[in-house]
């Protein structure tokens, strides 16, 4: 007996014709045009001049730390890793493999988050993240300014299906690589810790481990990323830097209020990751992205350095809109996402100072309504756990404890 098909409904047909077309020419525009002009602002010409010192044989880290381009602060075992860039003779051509690589990387990471959501591909759905993801700032300026935090969101959504998949060795590969590239995500590690398992450690901590022992012993002046680059890491900058320190530095803010600021933000993070506990059985794909996404807005915020482009990798916890008691299906969650996605400038001419701190404020201010949100709305389900169907470990059956259920994850777009 053959099953009856569903037609696709003509609203969504509709949807599809308009979505795809203005997905696949923003990304054109974002791709061949914005990223490929550049900007003053060039993260990869730090990166190609000093693996092609690596490659040399000379030493990496020469730059002038005091002036406020862009500087290479990569460990050694990123310098190894990157090192493939610097083996192109000709710099713009190894600029727009790098462009590409990234933006290849995005697409795939989008791929798997769509894949981890259980949004179809033929859905109206899927052209609309597209677009949305596109035109946020985050995968704008790392196109624009060439940066590889395309790589970084790649390996956070593959360490988000891997790991919800159970293949637990296999998720520390992503992670593992993307740690000794930049530490970004070392606070994803709190994911299999509350659950328990070991084995994504072994391989996320391995990685970096032989890559900078590897790049230590290849770099002719390894000792100073340790000498050099180690102290200016930890001063706090007052320019590009949306945390609540740089936000305090760059205003002149008193230090008591700035630490004072830092430590309620820990404290409002730890409370809502405990909070999130309780959906990390029958609701595993929603209780996964949004503490990712908590205790990542935590960390841009009580960071030396916070840098609007970071908010790439919230993405996953946006997304989580098309799951069931999602925590940003609310007008505040979007409003926060603007304050840390848009692309508009908030500065006015007839407004100067007002206009000085909207600018200058925004990702800080979408970062801590972002997790303002998610704890009140925690809070105020904790209270009465029948305003959601949460579950405690006691319930959960013997033949599938400590392997989760997807209950209650359906998208709902189809």
């Amino acid at each position: 007996m053959q099953a009856a098909v569903t037609a696709t409904p003509a609203w969504q047909r509709t949807l599809q014709s308009v979505l795809w077309p203005l997905a696949i020419l923003t990304i054109i525009h974002r791709v061949v045009v914005k990223a490929v002009n550049g900007s003053v602002t060039n993260d990869f010409g730090t990166v190609y001049a000093a693996t092609r010192r690596f490659l040399d044989g000379g030493p990496v880290y020469v730059e002038n730390l005091l002036v406020s381009d862009p500087h290479y602060l990569y460990s050694p075992s990123a310098t190894v890793l990157l090192s493939p860039f610097g083996m192109i003779d000709m710099y713009t051509y190894a600029r727009w493999t790098f462009i590409a690589f990234n933006f290849l990387c995005i697409v795939g990471a989008v791929l798997l988050l769509l894949r981890l959501f259980k949004i179809p591909l033929t859905s109206y759905a899927t052209p609309a993240v597209f677009l949305g993801v596109f035109l946020t700032e985050s995968v704008t300026n790392t196109l624009v300014f060439t940066n590889i935090n395309g790589l970084i969101f790649l390996c956070q959504a593959a360490f988000f299906v891997l790991l919800h998949e159970r293949r637990l060795w296999l998720s520390g590969i992503p992670l593992g690589l993307s740690l000794a590239i930049k530490p970004m995500l070392a606070p994803l590690l709190v994911l299999p810790l509350l659950r328990r398992q070991w084995q994504p450690f072994v391989i996320s901590i391995a990685i970096p481990l032989v890559t900078f022992t590897w790049g230590w012993w290849a770099t002719a002046d390894g000792k100073s990323y340790f000498d050099v680059i180690g102290p200016y890491m930890s001063e706090v900058r007052d320019y590009y830097n949306s945390s609540i320190a740089g936000i305090g530095a760059y205003f002149d803010a008193p230090e008591p209020l700035v630490l004072a600021a830092r430590v309620v933000v820990i404290a409002l993070t730890l409370a809502t990751v405990w909070l999130l506990m309780g959906y990390r059985h029958n609701h595993e794909v929603l209780w996964m992205t949004t503490t990712a996404g908590v205790v990542m807005a935590g960390v841009f915020l009580v960071s030396t350095l916070g840098q609007m482009y970071y908010s790439m990798l919230l993405i996953p916890l946006l997304l989580t809109v098309v799951l069931e008691g999602s925590f940003v299906r609310n007008a505040f969650a979007w409003i926060a996402a603007y304050g840390f996605f848009t692309m508009d400038g908030w500065e006015s001419s007839r407004w100067p100072s007002l206009g000085r701190v909207a600018e200058y404020m925004h990702p800080t201010i979408g970062w801590l309504l972002m997790l303002l949100t998610v704890f009140v709305i925690a809070v105020w389900r904790y209270t009465d756990p029948r305003r959601h169907d949460r579950i405690t470990p006691s319930a959960v059956p013997p033949s599938r404890a400590g392997i989760g259920t997807t209950a209650g994850q359906s998208a709902s777009v189809q």
